[in-house]
């Protein structure tokens, strides 16, 4: 079996693939990657957490592109080697901190409300509808606009956002088969830095309370973010918690649906809630893999990984690892313990992980308490991204009645 995540058989189902990488070989280098794939569990925490490893992934990258490519994305790299996700301690430690100021337990029990509210005005216009793609008109809009709620961004804003966000992502979530993903991401990218530079500039000018407010003044021992540090920070956060967001309640919804007899459970008990979607994050969740690079030469079994080396780290192979999960190819909502590892282990676990849990747990109940009957509209009614990083839908066609 070769894994070739290119390929639309394994982009829909990978699963047997990673298994057979797991019994024959976990360390595996890839040809058409040019990467290692790292598929068992414990071997997955190590990569996310060993000083071998880096997650400054994008000089390297950067310095081997020509030079036509190398400015067309001369701005999208100044601003992503400024999120915390791409940066080493000690800056990662000082942003992380900064960033946990705004990022309270206080300001997402205040989220709570808007989620719902939201949440209901999606429904609501789903009443009258009866065959509709659950990703365009729920599972997307959902998170995109709880997060620029919490962003202060005009909620007029959305498909603005919406296109821009989809634009980076190309770039950013490894997509195999898109020819114009550079020209796509650094149109994204520019869009998006002038509507910050905008937004921040205004929010000094007129402070006002929420988190933006607080991510602005945020301050660890006398450090505070630079300008660039800020726009870079508020981009991670609507990039990083729509697109993860949106696919944890799209795959939810098909995991739920394909598994009746557990979708009845949750139905018939609501406090099931919270175990479903971290089992939900465990068979089919929003990360396929999360990317590092080999820092220095390095033994790891019996694979020499050289310095550069790219490494996908493969957490939905991982989470159905069978040394670590009793029959992890089913799907039991009432699963415990869960000990996936989605929103990733050691120092770069998500900050906003508690944020995302939240919008699955409203998101999902409250679609199926609206529309218990809810079926696939056909055989071909989803169509997965294709991407090496994030796990999504493009599609999610349905009827709700």
């Amino acid at each position: 079996m070769i894994y070739d995540p290119s390929d639309p058989e394994i982009l829909a189902n990978p699963y047997p693939y990673f298994s057979h990488l797991r019994r024959t070989d976990p360390v595996h280098w890839n040809n058409s990657l040019k990467s290692w794939v790292i598929t068992r569990y414990d071997d997955v925490r190590k990569i996310l957490s060993e000083d071998f490893i880096t997650v400054d992934r994008l000089n390297r990258f950067y310095s081997k592109l020509p030079g036509k490519e190398a400015k067309l994305l001369e701005e999208i790299i100044k601003y992503l080697n400024l999120w915390a996700a791409f940066r080493n301690p000690p800056d990662h430690t000082r942003m992380r901190k900064i960033m946990m100021v705004a990022f309270t337990r206080k300001s997402i029990n205040q989220m709570e409300p808007v989620i719902r509210k939201i949440t209901e005005f999606s429904l609501d216009k789903l009443d009258k509808k009866n065959e509709i793609d659950l990703v365009e008109n729920f599972s997307s809009p959902i998170p995109a606009l709880t997060i620029m709620h919490l962003l202060g961004v005009p909620t007029e804003m959305l498909e603005n956002f919406k296109s821009w966000s989809d634009d980076m992502s190309k770039f950013i979530g490894g997509s195999r088969n898109d020819k114009n993903k550079y020209e796509k991401a650094a149109y994204g990218c520019k869009q998006m830095v002038s509507f910050f530079k905008k937004i921040i500039a205004e929010r000094r000018a007129n402070p006002a309370d929420g988190f933006l407010m607080d991510l602005i003044n945020a301050t660890v021992e006398n450090e505070k973010f630079s300008d660039d540090e800020l726009i870079a920070t508020c981009m991670l956060i609507l990039f990083a918690g729509h697109e993860t967001t949106t696919n944890l309640i799209s795959n939810g919804i098909l995991t739920l649906i394909k598994n009746p007899e557990e979708l009845k459970k949750l139905v018939s008990d609501p406090s099931l809630i919270n175990s479903t979607i971290e089992e939900i994050m465990r068979f089919d969740g929003p990360t396929n893999s999360l990317v590092r690079n080999v820092a220095r030469d390095h033994m790891f079994h019996d694979k020499n990984m050289r310095e550069g080396d790219r490494v996908f780290a493969m957490v939905s192979s991982a989470n159905r690892d069978e040394t670590v999960f009793d029959h992890p190819n089913s799907f039991m909502i009432n699963r415990s313990p869960n000990r996936h590892l989605t929103f990733g282990f050691g120092p770069h676990l998500c900050i906003g992980a508690t944020l995302a849990r939240e919008e699955g747990r409203i998101a999902l109940s409250s679609l199926f308490k609206r529309f218990p009957k809810i079926s696939l509209k056909n055989n071909s009614s989803f169509d997965w991204v294709d991407a090496m990083v994030p796990r999504g839908l493009k599609r999610l066609s349905v009827v709700l009645k």
